[in-house]
């Protein structure tokens, strides 16, 4: 599917990306009175782990919810290869604490698209809730509300619904920040995981252990793209030292 804002190409003559799940080209983005997406051109790979990164305000969160249908883009070209819709992941933050969900009751949340909102959940759709949360391993934390959880138990229970929307195109915000070393390493090998099983993963993240660790990177700086490629050639100290400045 393509979404045209303006009549330049994408990377062929009708706007598919080659060899990429997403392409865009001269994307703009952004709020009423504030831009924040600045002419980006790229493409994301098919079945591989892409890396967002940059500093705060950099624009990866807006980048993930253009590419999940979420914030809609001012101008430019938006192709998605064949596939299913993708399914998003938010900051752990943008989930409320005081909502009264079980962690089973935020998984079926993904069956959402599937089911309607007010319909009960089917047969199938059970079977999936529980094979994500089995997957992800968080089964036993099924009748647990969900602001009882620890930071990774949560992690994981919103990636379960995500994986709940049987999407191959997998979009995540943050999806390791604030959580310690061990739960950062499970999650990263259950996103691995994923993409050897044939979903595209793109992640927006701080940590560059987990970035140079995806098989490409995009590199955003004030809502430009600075590079992208290989995280090996795209996260050399000169890049991060030209991109973070020191306070």
């Amino acid at each position: 599917m393509t979404t045209m804002f303006n009549n330049n190409p994408l990377s062929s003559p009708h706007g598919e990306p080659r060899g990429g799940r997403v392409g865009f080209r001269d994307l703009n983005a952004g709020y009423p009175g504030r831009p924040v997406l600045r002419q980006l051109t790229a493409s994301v790979p098919a079945l591989a782990m892409t890396a967002l990164v940059g500093p705060n305000g950099s624009g990866k969160s807006t980048l993930l919810g253009v590419l999940a249908g979420v914030i809609a883009a001012t101008s430019g070209q938006l192709h998605y290869a064949e596939g299913s819709p993708p399914a998003f992941v938010p900051q752990r933050g943008a989930v409320g604490d005081t909502l009264p969900l079980t962690a089973r009751q935020t998984v079926e949340m993904g069956r959402w698209s599937e089911r309607g909102l007010w319909r009960r959940p089917g047969r199938r759709d059970r079977a999936v809730v529980d094979s994500a949360m089995e997957r992800l391993g968080v089964a036993d934390l099924s009748a647990r509300q969900l602001g009882e959880l620890s930071g990774g138990q949560r992690q994981r229970v919103l990636i379960a619904q995500g994986l709940a929307q049987q999407s191959d195109l997998l979009l995540l915000d943050e999806p390791t920040t604030g959580l310690d070393p061990e739960a950062r390493e499970r999650i990263t090998t259950l996103l691995r995981d994923l993409v050897a099983d044939g979903t595209t993963v793109v992640q927006a993240t701080h940590d560059l252990a987990a970035a140079r660790s995806a098989d490409a990177c995009l590199l955003l700086s004030d809502g430009r793209l600075v590079a992208d490629g290989p995280p090996a050639e795209v996260l050399t100290p000169q890049a991060l030292s030209r991109i973070w400045q020191p306070a």
